[in-house]
């Protein structure tokens, strides 16, 4: 099938986003998108469940994870796409990263009680800690709620990010590993991009990404809402100068970011690189 219009890269209530399952896939419907993937932090319940709302009408659904790591060089997002949502390799990667990611929330509340007196009803902090993977979004709303913070970016910034954790994350390797060994397609999530505002380019974004090849990573976002055609064109000389699939997301996080459904940059599929076509024979598309 020739799909005009796709978005393998967006959120939901599982992990950051704001839409549940079955709004996310009405909305995907009411835009246009012809192929999409659930792509949830550190979590695959959404590629197993959105299976059951797919109608015959379309669209198409690949499904898929980010998981959050870290190394010693930094911060990268792994995305996995086609993998056996019973795959004991990539279920393992979920469970060790959910943990991090509930320690971190506790910690983080624990220190900005300790360090800002900002405490919470202990009723709230249960419905935060059952949610699926809590992040630093779910705290900052809530201290939003409580008046801490005038806003999600202000509370953020100002006060969540001074706790910092540097060995609470999943590694790359573990990640690409996990993805493979359920087989899955391992892909760097928008390569010029680390922690916070870090931008990463020119050498340094190729010698990341070497490092990753020798994991086994075999693509790369090329297509991203927040590229610019400059990043965007260096991204994808790199995709073909090492053979690597490309893929195309929006990231969509419903009203967690300014950011909408499908845009990702690539306007015409007719004119999408080979790489992006060689990743779509390869990895297992589901069709309602």
């Amino acid at each position: 099938m020739q799909y005009k219009k796709i978005d393998l890269h967006m959120h939901t209530t599982i992990s950051d986003g704001t839409d549940s399952l079955d709004l996310l896939y009405e909305k995907v419907r009411q835009s246009g998108i012809h192929l999409f993937s659930v792509t949830d932090h550190d979590a695959i319940r959404g590629g197993r469940e959105m299976v059951a709302f797919l109608k015959p009408s379309g669209p198409d659904f690949i499904r898929g994870v980010e998981f959050s790591c870290r190394d010693e060089l930094g911060k990268y997002h792994v995305l996995g796409y086609g993998y056996d949502p019973d795959g004991r390799s990539i279920n393992d990667v979920v469970v060790k990263g959910h943990g991090y990611r509930m320690n971190k929330t506790r910690g983080r509340l624990e220190f900005l009680e300790s360090h800002f007196g900002f405490s919470f009803d202990p009723k709230d902090v249960e419905a935060l800690l059952s949610l699926d993977n809590p992040g630093k979004p779910h705290i900052a709303n809530m201290m939003v709620k409580y008046g801490y913070a005038e806003d999600r970016k202000e509370a953020i910034d100002k006060y969540i990010n001074q706790k910092r954790f540097r060995s609470e994350y999943v590694r790359p390797e573990e990640a690409i590993e996990g993805i493979l060994g359920s087989g899955g397609i391992p892909v760097l999530a928008h390569p010029s991009y680390g922690s916070g505002s870090e931008l990463i380019i020119g050498d340094e974004m190729e010698e990341r990404l070497l490092r990753l090849m020798d994991f086994g990573i075999r693509g790369v976002e090329v297509f991203y809402s927040g590229f610019t055609p400059k990043i965007e064109s260096e991204v994808l000389g790199l995709a073909e100068k090492y053979d690597l699939f490309v893929t195309a997301g929006s990231d969509y996080h419903g009203t967690n970011k300014l950011v909408v459904l499908g845009d990702n940059n690539l306007d015409d599929m007719a004119n999408a690189p080979k790489g992006l076509y060689r990743f779509l024979d390869e990895v297992e598309i589901i069709s309602p």
